[in-house]
C-alpha cells in the first residue's frame, strides 16, 4: 500500500500534460501511486501517459468514455490504495516536495485533511502570481487541528471549493461516502466542502506548493459556458448534504451567502447569450429555491454582492 494516491483525471492535455506527470514523478515522497484516468482523450494524451508508464510502474492508467473531471476523479478513487489522495488537474503542477510536505503534515496531525497553499502560472505572461483569497488565514485559528467550528468568518470561503490543494485521509474519505459530483463542471465543490463540515481534524500548510495555469486552452475551467447550470447543480447537493448531516441549520446564513457569492461570480464571468438565460433562471427561480430571496440586507456578509443582487431583483 503506498502513502498517497495521486489521482489524475486526463482530457486532451497533451500540451501540458507531461509537465503534470513530471512534477508528481519528481516527488520527494516515492512511495505514491498515480491513478492517470484517461476520459476518452482524442489526442495524443493517452500515448503520453502510456510513455511514461512504460517508465514507472507506480503509473496506473485507468481507461473510461468521456465522463468529465468527475467521473474521472471517482474512477481513480474508486482504485485507490494509498493511505491519503490527492487530486491533481492534468494541466497543473506541484512542487517537488508537495506530497512530503502534505503527507508529514497529515500524519503529525492525523488530519482528515490538509489543505496547502497554491498559486497560478499564467501562460501569457510566464510568471506565477500570488493569489492571496485561496487560503484565508485570518480566518483559521493559530493552532492545528481543527475543525469548520473554529472558523471565524464563512466556512465555505475559508478554503477554495476544488480539491487539487488538499489531501485527503483515504479512510476518513470512504467512510464519510464522499464523491465527486458527475457533472461538466463545479463537479468538486460537494466533494470539498462536505469534508469540511464532517472534518474533525483539518491542518494547513501555508507553503505554496501547487500552481493552478491559467490561459490555458485545455483548463476544465473554460467549459462553463457549456454548462452553465452545473454551479446551481453543486449548490442543492451541498444543501442536501448539510440538511443530511443535521447541520443546515447551524450553517445556513453561511450558506446563503456563499450561493448568492458564487451565483453572482457565474453570473459575472459568462458571456451572452448564457448570461442573459443564466440571470433569467436565477431572477425566476433559483435565487428563491436557494434560499437568498427574502433575506434582508443586514443578512448579507458582502454589502456589493447584495447591492447587486437587489439590483438584480429590483428591490
Amino acid at each position: 500500500m503506498a502513502k498517497v494516491s495521486v489521482v489524475i483525471p486526463v482530457y486532451n492535455v497533451e500540451d501540458y500534460l507531461r509537465q503534470c506527470i513530471e512534477s508528481v514523478l519528481k516527488q520527494t515522497l516515492k512511495d505514491i501511486e498515480i491513478i492517470c484516468v484517461d476520459d476518452g482523450s482524442t489526442d495524443s494524451s493517452l500515448s503520453i501517459l502510456e510513455e511514461y508508464a512504460a517508465q514507472d510502474n507506480r503509473i496506473k492508467i485507468i481507461k473510461q468514455a468521456n465522463g468529465g473531471a468527475g467521473a474521472a476523479r471517482n474512477n481513480g478513487l474508486r482504485n485507490a490504495t494509498g493511505d491519503y489522495l490527492s487530486f491533481l488537474d492534468s494541466d497543473d503542477f506541484f512542487e517537488p516536495d508537495m506530497l512530503e510536505e502534505a503527507y508529514n503534515k497529515a500524519e503529525k496531525y492525523k488530519a482528515d485533511f490538509v489543505v496547502f497553499n497554491s498559486d497560478q502560472y499564467h501562460m501569457d505572461t510566464q510568471k506565477f502570481v500570488e493569489v492571496p483569497w485561496v487560503l484565508r488565514k485570518k480566518d483559521i485559528p493559530p493552532y492545528m487541528p481543527f475543525s469548520y467550528r473554529q472558523l471565524t468568518d464563512n466556512v465555505f470561503k475559508t478554503f477554495v471549493g476544488w480539491a487539487w490543494d488538499k489531501l485527503y485521509n483515504r479512510q476518513f474519505v470512504l467512510e464519510h461516502d464522499l464523491w465527486f459530483q458527475e457533472q461538466r463542471t463545479s463537479n468538486d465543490m460537494l466533494f470539498v466542502f462536505s469534508a469540511l463540515v464532517v472534518a474533525k481534524r483539518i491542518a494547513i500548510n501555508d507553503r505554496v506548493l501547487a500552481h493552478q495555469r491559467r490561459g490555458g486552452g485545455a483548463s476544465l475551467s473554460v467549459t462553463r459556458e457549456k454548462s452553465w447550470q452545473c454551479f446551481y447543480e453543486a449548490l442543492k447537493a451541498l444543501k442536501a448534504r448539510l440538511v443530511k448531516e443535521d447541520i443546515y441549520w447551524e450553517l445556513e446564513k453561511d450558506y446563503v451567502n456563499y450561493a448568492l457569492h458564487f451565483s453572482l461570480w457565474n453570473l459575472n464571468s459568462l458571456a451572452e447569450p448564457t448570461h442573459t438565460m443564466l440571470e433569467k433562471k436565477l431572477k425566476e427561480e433559483w435565487f428563491e429555491e436557494l434560499g437568498i430571496k427574502g433575506k434582508p440586507a443586514s443578512y448579507f456578509y458582502n454589502k456589493k454582492e447584495y447591492e447587486q443582487y437587489a439590483a438584480l431583483m429590483k428591490l
